[in-house]
């Protein structure tokens, strides 16, 4: 599997995920799983449309699309990282995840005064290839914390996209097109009842 050189291409499918380096934490606090949120949201909502997400205390989980190129192609920011850089759509939209672990860094670094590395490099990417793959992709990526023994039932972790498909809420998250790939809400929710595919853990894991 292609983890680290997998471009990141305009109207692709994809799942990104990172763990913090060594036996540390990315999230020490409810402040620090709000903040990485709001820095996701500047950085990449701009760049990629997403489907659904997990925040778990050393690692972190995504689904998304990137979006087409003349999308980010009209972004004032892109303009401007061309005439700087000459580069690419696709580096631009690695940039972006870049800079989100980047600024994530320096704050946690700061807050808990300390100083080096905080993500592993470099984060890793897979391409969501077919309607089977998306659907067990987002199962996988809400089922996480009851996999991992944080919480028994995942509607009880608080970081992660899955109660957001049950709420009315405005929400940035294409919850209407996830929900089609279940065909409906109930199957949807069905869906998540069951344990993780072995063959995916051992895949991602």
């Amino acid at each position: 599997m292609k983890y680290y050189t997998e471009q990141l291409e305009p109207d692709k499918y994809y799942h990104i995920y990172n763990h913090a380096v060594g036996k540390l934490n990315l999230f020490i606090n409810n402040d620090n799983y709000d903040f990485f949120l709001k820095k996701y949201s500047q950085h990449i909502s701009p760049v990629a449309d997403t489907f659904a997400y997990c925040l778990m205390p050393n690692h972190f989980h995504f689904a998304v699309r990137i979006k087409s190129g003349s999308s980010i192609s009209s972004l004032t920011k892109f303009q401007n990282f061309v005439k700087v850089r000459h580069r690419s759509i696709e580096f631009f939209v690695s940039k972006q995840f870049s800079n989100l672990f980047s600024s994530y860094s320096q704050s946690f670094n700061k807050q808990q005064n300390r100083r080096g590395s905080l993500f592993e490099r470099p984060f890793k990417r897979l391409h969501i290839i077919d309607d089977k793959y998306f659907r067990s992709i987002i199962h996988y990526i809400h089922y996480n914390p009851v996999h991992h023994g944080f919480v028994d039932d995942l509607r009880n972790w608080k970081y992660s996209s899955f109660e957001s498909f049950f709420s009315d809420k405005a929400t940035q998250l294409k919850r209407e097109e996830v929900i089609n790939w279940f065909d409906n809400k109930e199957n949807f929710y069905e869906f998540h009842k069951k344990e993780i595919d072995e063959k995916l853990i051992l895949e991602l894991e």
